[in-house]
């Protein structure tokens, strides 16, 4: 006889936006079910995604810090030059991914949320059925949130498979390829593929756009395409990729010449779908918006009392954005009055150097002369220089409008500026005018520095330049 349960909230997908969901839920005191058929909790971000990449990121960085070492570093610091088993980086890899998902269960169990491990398949907008291991589980629910997420966007010409591979492939293979192409110019494809090129792979990328990183103004890439540039990294811009056999891309350069790419393996990075199939939304009676489910700014679809958050509701498909969501959606149900409208996302690109993107950027505002822009350089920055990221090209730069210098957007481009991205989004989301960032003490010596200068350049006084 099938197993019933019967739960005020019901959430589909235990992302960081359905976790974050739930234990919001198990706080407010709400009866709460979480499904997910996953082999560790977290989703795409803790498992195959932001976690593990940037692990194997920081592991290609420590190697490539031995690696300069081995010839003519700058530091005065010698030694022999290194070689890496990446099965050996992967395992490690793989300890932190399920320390994380050991922290996720324990933090949803003392939010007393049920976690049922299977595949869920909707009949309609409140019940499921789901698939376990010990049999399947009738589930009916006041509210639905679904947080199911997204997934890797495969080419028909490319399909996963063998040596053509998604990013979650590329985050556990046994060893480094000596020949790596990606397709795909974007965030995930440029992070790993200049890992891979720390790691010692020869690599190639594939970009049908005129330059990298299409969705970020030119200022902020550029010091990336440097970067590429200076350590061998073929780039094929306004380029098509094609079909790979017998360890060769072939591709379709910006001229219409065919030419072909030698690769171990190729990595297919062209983006990411919401995942809506498979689960039965098409029995929901939801709202599209295209390929994602529509919502409005309480994160409610169409129907009464389902509620979608995360990649699964559109760009951008970030892991922070889902997680804010969840815990609004957790509070309106819970009688909050609550609604999801951030001044500020902020994004960040893990590449070499990285870049932060917060509000509004300078194509934004192209042609409108009420706002104004200030850069200050990483150059002119003594801890940056410190630790040899001040010749890179990075700066941080600041928009703001000319009638009371609110505070428009903040980008940035540069090594560890990653770790300026909450401040620039907190003083968004506190409508922080320049005066406030420049009247801010700042600690020195420290790469923020370039913020509070930025600000003060932008109101005529900057000290250090």
């Amino acid at each position: 006889m099938m197993q019933t349960l019967k739960t005020k909230v019901l959430i589909i997908g235990a992302g960081t936006g359905g976790y974050v969901a739930g234990i919001r839920c198990g706080q407010l005191g709400l009866e709460t079910v979480l499904v997910d058929a996953s082999p560790g909790l977290g989703g795409t971000c803790l498992n195959v995604g932001c976690i593990p990449s940037k692990a194997i990121i920081h592991a290609a960085g420590k190697f490539e810090t031995v690696a300069k070492a081995a010839g003519d570093g700058a530091l005065g610091i010698t030694a022999s030059t290194p070689a890496i088993d990446l099965s050996k980086t992967v395992e490690w890899k793989d300890g932190v991914v399920k320390k994380l998902n050991a922290g996720v269960a324990a933090l949803l169990k003392k939010a007393k949320v049920k976690v049922v491990k299977g595949w869920a398949d909707f009949s309609d907008a409140k019940t499921c059925t789901v698939k376990t291991d010990d049999g399947d589980i009738r589930i009916t629910a006041e509210h639905v949130i679904l947080a199911t997420g997204s997934e890797p966007v495969e080419l028909p010409f490319l399909p996963f498979g063998g040596d053509v591979i998604s990013s979650t492939e590329a985050l556990s293979l046994p060893e480094v390829p000596k020949k790596l192409v990606v397709v795909g110019g974007g965030y995930i494809g440029l992070e790993l593929g200049i890992a891979f090129r720390k790691l010692g792979a020869e690599v190639a990328i594939v970009e049908m756009a005129e330059r990298i990183l299409p969705l970020y103004d030119k200022a902020l890439t550029d010091p990336v395409a440097k970067w590429l540039e200076k350590h061998g990294v073929q780039l094929l811009l306004g380029a098509r990729a094609g079909g790979f056999w017998d360890g060769k891309l072939n591709v379709t350069d910006r001229d219409g010449n065919p030419m072909q790419l030698d690769a171990d393996k190729v990595l297919v990075t062209v983006g990411r779908r919401a995942r809506t199939k498979g689960w039965g939304l098409e029995n929901m009676g939801v709202a599209m918006n295209g390929p994602f489910v529509k919502i409005d700014n309480r994160c409610a679809t169409s129907m009464k009392n389902v509620w979608a958050i995360g990649d699964l509701t559109g760009e951008p498909m970030l892991a922070h954005k889902g997680s804010a969501q969840g815990e609004v959606v957790a509070e309106i149900i819970a009688g909050h009055d609550r609604v999801f409208d951030p001044t500020a996302i902020a994004a960040v690109c893990f590449t070499e150097p990285e870049i932060v993107s917060a509000g509004l950027g300078p194509d934004d505002v192209k042609g409108r002369d009420d706002v104004i822009q200030a850069v200050f350089p990483f150059a002119a920055i003594g801890r940056a220089l410190a630790i040899e990221a001040g010749e890179d090209g990075g700066f941080v730069r600041v928009i703001a409008s000319k009638a009371d210098h609110r505070l428009l957007g903040v980008q940035a481009v540069g090594q560890h500026v990653s770790e300026l991205s909450n401040s620039f989004a907190q003083m968004l989301e506190m409508g922080a005018v320049l005066e406030d960032v420049a009247g801010t003490i700042h600690v020195h010596p420290t790469l923020g520095e370039a913020f509070h200068e930025a600000s003060l350049r932008a109101l005529g006084h900057a000290i250090h330049i």
